[in-house]
C-alpha cells in the first residue's frame, strides 16, 4: 500500500484551488439512473469514490464518459437493477442507486453498504421512507430487495436527519405518483445541489435546504447540464492546514456561505479569516486558542471536519473539548495523534485535548477518510518526519493532495507500496 511521508514544521503559504464536492457529485451521478438522456456534470473531482460510482453505474448499463472534469452519463440502456456486494462494500454512497432504480424500474436489489469504519450508519431510515412510498422491502442474504409497480407519494418523517436518506428518497419521489413530503430532512448544501440538478431535468422539488422538502412526482425526466458545487470539506481542510502551520493559505473557488460555522470556529481559535466572493484566506496565529467543538447536522459544525479541528486543537493554548454527535467510533485517529505527542483523553462521545507546545513526527495509520486528513494536518505541523500508511482512504475524497500541499510549501510525498 502507498504511504504519505511528511516532513513538518513549515508554514504553508500560497493559493490552492478547491475541486468539486464528492458528496454532491455522487448522488447527482446516481440520479442519472432516473433516465432521460445525457446528463452532463461539470467540476467532478477525480477521486476514488467517483471512480467507484462510475464502475457501479457502468455495471448497471449506464454509458459513462469522462472528459477532463466533465462527466457525461446516459442511462437509456440500463437493464440491470442489481448492485452487487463487490462494489457496494467499498463505498457507502453506493446505496444511493436504490431509490432511482426502484422509482424507474419498479425493482432494485442492492447489497447492504460498506465504507469507512466510523461506527454504525444503518440504512433503516432509507427503507422506512421507501416503504412509506409503497415499496415492499425485504432484507435477504445481505441484500436489500425492493419492489413497487410504481411508487406513490406519501409523508416521510425522519427520526433523525439523514443526508443519504434524504437524497435517496428525494430521487425516488421524483417519479412517484402524487406528492411526497419529507419532514426533518437534512439541509446540507449537497442536498440543495442535487435538487437543483433534478429541477433542471424537470423534477418539481420545493424546500431543499430546509427541514421540509416537497416533491411533486412527474412522469419522466430529461437530460441536463450542471456544475457541482465546491467541496466545503476540502476547503475547510486546507484552511485548517494554514492555521495549524502558522501560515497563510488562500483557498479559491470555494463557497464561504457553506463554511459559516467552520469559519466562526476558526476565528474563535485565533485564525484571521478573510472572505471574498468564492474565496477564503486563513492566516494562522502565533498560538492557537482552545475551543469547544460539537459536531452537528448542517448548518452546525460538520463531522467530516472533526478529525482536522482536533489536530489543530492539539497545538492550542489551553484545554479543548471536541464532542461527536453524528457517528459513534469516530475517534479512531486519537491513538495515532497520541503517538505524535498529543495529549487527548476520550470520555464517551467527547475528546478532551490539552494543548502541547509541539508535536513530533511518527509512523501512523489512517483508519478512515477524514481521520487521514487529520493526521496529514498533524504531520504538517510536527517536528520531524511523519509516515502515514493506508492512505487509500485519502484517495477516496482528496484530489491531488500531495501536489496541492507541495504547492503551498509543504514537504509532502507519496511513496509507492510494495507490489
Amino acid at each position: 500500500m502507498d504511504r504519505i511521508v511528511i516532513t513538518g514544521g513549515r508554514p504553508l503559504k500560497g493559493c490552492v484551488r478547491i475541486g468539486g464536492a464528492k458528496n454532491a457529485a455522487l448522488p447527482i451521478m446516481a440520479s442519472c439512473l432516473l433516465g432521460g438522456g445525457d446528463c452532463v456534470i461539470g467540476n467532478v473531482p477525480r477521486v476514488r469514490d467517483v471512480a467507484t460510482m462510475n464502475a457501479l453505474l457502468s455495471l448497471l448499463g449506464v454509458s459513462v464518459r469522462m472528459e477532463g472534469t466533465q462527466l457525461i452519463l446516459n442511462a437509456s440502456a440500463v437493464t440491470q437493477t442489481a448492485a452487487p456486494y463487490e462494489l457496494v462494500k467499498t463505498m457507502r454512497a453506493s446505496v444511493l442507486v436504490l431509490g432511482p432504480l426502484l422509482a424507474r424500474f419498479g425493482e432494485a436489489e442492492v447489497s447492504l453498504p460498506g465504507g469507512c469504519a466510523i461506527g454504525t450508519r444503518p440504512v433503516n431510515l432509507h427503507l422506512k421512507g421507501l416503504a412509506a412510498l409503497g415499496a415492499d422491502i425485504r432484507l435477504e442474504y445481505g441484500y436489500i430487495r425492493a419492489r413497487a409497480p410504481r411508487l406513490r407519494g406519501g409523508c416521510i418523517d425522519f427520526d433523525l436527519p439523514t443526508v443519504t436518506g434524504t437524497e435517496n428518497l428525494m430521487m425516488a419521489a421524483c417519479l412517484a405518483k402524487g406528492t411526497t413530503v419529507i419532514r426533518n430532512a437534512a439541509r446540507e448544501p449537497e442536498i440543495v445541489d442535487l435538487a437543483r440538478f433534478l429541477t433542471k431535468r424537470g423534477a418539481r422539488i420545493y424546500g431543499a435546504g430546509t427541514d421540509t422538502i416537497t416533491i411533486e412526482g412527474v412522469e419522466r425526466l430529461h437530460g441536463a447540464e450542471h456544475r457541482v458545487i465546491p467541496d466545503r470539506i476540502e476547503a475547510g481542510t486546507y484552511l485548517m492546514a494554514g492555521a495549524i502551520t502558522g501560515g497563510e493559505v488562500h483557498v479559491r473557488e470555494c463557497e464561504a456561505l457553506h463554511l459559516g460555522t467552520v469559519l466562526s470556529k476558526l476565528r474563535e481559535v485565533g485564525v484571521e479569516i478573510r472572505e471574498e466572493p468564492q474565496a477564503v484566506t486563513a492566516v494562522g496565529p502565533r498560538r492557537l486558542q482552545a475551543v469547544e467543538v460539537k459536531t452537528l447536522a448542517y448548518p452546525g459544525f460538520p463531522t467530516d471536519l472533526q478529525a482536522q479541528i482536533m489536530a489543530v486543537m492539539c497545538l492550542a493554548n489551553g484545554t479543548s473539548v471536541v464532542t461527536e454527535t453524528i457517528f459513534d467510533a469516530r475517534f479512531l485517529h486519537v491513538p495515532e495523534l497520541q503517538r505524535m505527542g498529543a495529549c487527548i483523553e476520550v470520555e464517551s462521545a467527547s475528546a478532551v485535548i490539552r494543548g502541547v507546545a509541539s508535536l513530533t513526527g511518527a509512523p501512523v495509520m489512517a483508519s478512515d477518510l477524514r481521520a487521514s486528513a487529520g493526521l496529514v494536518l498533524a504531520g504538517l505541523a510536527a517536528q520531524g518526519q511523519t509516515e502515514i500508511s493506508r492512505v487509500y482512504h485519502l484517495d477516496r475524497g482528496y484530489e491531488q493532495l500531495e501536489e496541492k500541499l507541495s504547492s503551498l510549501g509543504g514537504d509532502v510525498r507519496r511513496v509507492a507500496g510494495a507490489a
